[in-house]
């Protein structure tokens, strides 16, 4: 516990002083010399947008709401993109894909990515309309495709199955570059990442340096088993300010705090970018006089009921007296003592 305490004030201390958390790696996993991965997390309200640099080529992640595509092509102008390698709508909610028609229609690109290819509503059908004039079909990716930016990757994780609610169709994808990685989960929520973790069942590590929140902070997202695969040493919130939904909601701000992330927020630092050399991120925002949010002094850990053989989240309402109570450091250590996960706050 010491030693984990010791790493989160660490990693705060350099994150703070502008310096970048560094791990060693073996040197034939790191990509060549004097390359650099760069993740824009780009300031789109309570929307989503993500872009992504490597090596000179671009790929886009979603494109916030219908008005924000100028804004968009302004800041891909900004940084010099004449192309792009790939677009990516993680689903199809308007704040996801509503600016990607603008794009579509001033940058040339090589395929376009999205769950499905019909959606009834008029955002979706532009998407289609200027993926279709480039002289392309979108394409429906499958879990374990790949996506190649440079020696960059991105792995197709999910979704696994099919569902009615859309923001659980959300593309999850992970970027990895040498020995950094960062996880988008769209607006994938609880129901869906636990399916995900069953898919892959150990056949996939699922930690990351940085997880793009889920659903913009909301509760729905960001489960406790999901974090405890992830293991995420930062997570990035695009979401508005003031927006009408709450966002983020209280709940996955602690959980994020009880896994040791830190947090940076698009409402707080304005556009976010981390830079990978595929060995340490080091992080810039857009305003600078903010900072973003600590993770907990104390580390995460699940409670296990003796009694029931059940463990739970630390903010459950159902935890055990205190005689009955015994910790565990891992939510993979509880499942490998025999104890089963509680139905209400470990979904």
């Amino acid at each position: 516990m010491k030693k984990r305490l010791l790493a989160l004030l660490m990693t705060l201390a350099l994150l703070l002083s502008g310096c970048a958390l560094e791990f060693e790696v073996p040197p034939e996993t790191l990509p060549e010399s004097g390359g650099t991965l760069r993740v824009h997390f780009i300031d789109v309200g309570q929307a989503d947008s993500a872009l992504i640099e490597c090596d000179g080529e671009f790929l886009l992640i979603d494109g916030g709401n219908r008005a924000d595509g100028q804004l968009l092509i302004s800041y891909l102008q900004d940084y010099g993109v004449e192309s792009l390698t790939a677009v990516i709508g993680s689903h199809a909610h308007e704040d996801h894909m509503g600016g990607l028609p603008s794009v579509l229609a001033v940058y040339p690109t090589q395929a376009v990515y999205a769950p499905t290819r019909t959606h009834a509503s008029r955002f979706f059908d532009d998407v289609v309309y200027y993926t279709d004039q480039q002289g392309l079909e979108i394409t429906v990716p499958q879990p374990g495709d790949t996506i190649s930016l440079g020696p960059a990757t991105l792995t197709v994780l999910g979704p696994v199955k099919s569902y009615p609610d859309i923001n659980n169709t959300s593309l999850v994808l992970m970027l990895q570059y040498g020995q950094t990685k960062f996880l988008f989960t769209g607006d994938m929520e609880s129901d869906a990442e636990a399916d995900l973790l069953e898919y892959w069942d150990g056949d996939f590590d699922f930690r990351a340096d940085v997880l793009k929140v889920g659903h913009h902070g909301s509760n729905s997202s960001s489960g406790y088993r999901l974090l405890d695969a992830v293991q995420p040493e930062y997570g990035v919130i695009s979401v508005g300010a003031g927006n009408d939904y709450g966002h983020p909601h209280q709940e996955p701000l602690i959980r994020l705090e009880q896994a040791g992330a830190v947090v940076l927020r698009t409402d707080e630092l304005g556009h976010i970018i981390a830079s990978s050399d595929g060995r340490e991120i080091t992080f810039t925002w857009e305003k600078q006089s903010a900072q973003p949010d600590a993770p907990a002094a104390e580390a995460l850990t699940y409670i296990g009921n003796r009694s029931s053989r059940k463990f739970h989240a630390p903010g459950c309402q159902n935890l055990p007296s205190e005689k009955n109570r015994v910790e565990f450091a891992t939510y993979q250590e509880a499942l490998d003592a025999g104890y089963t996960p509680c139905g209400n706050c470990l979904k």
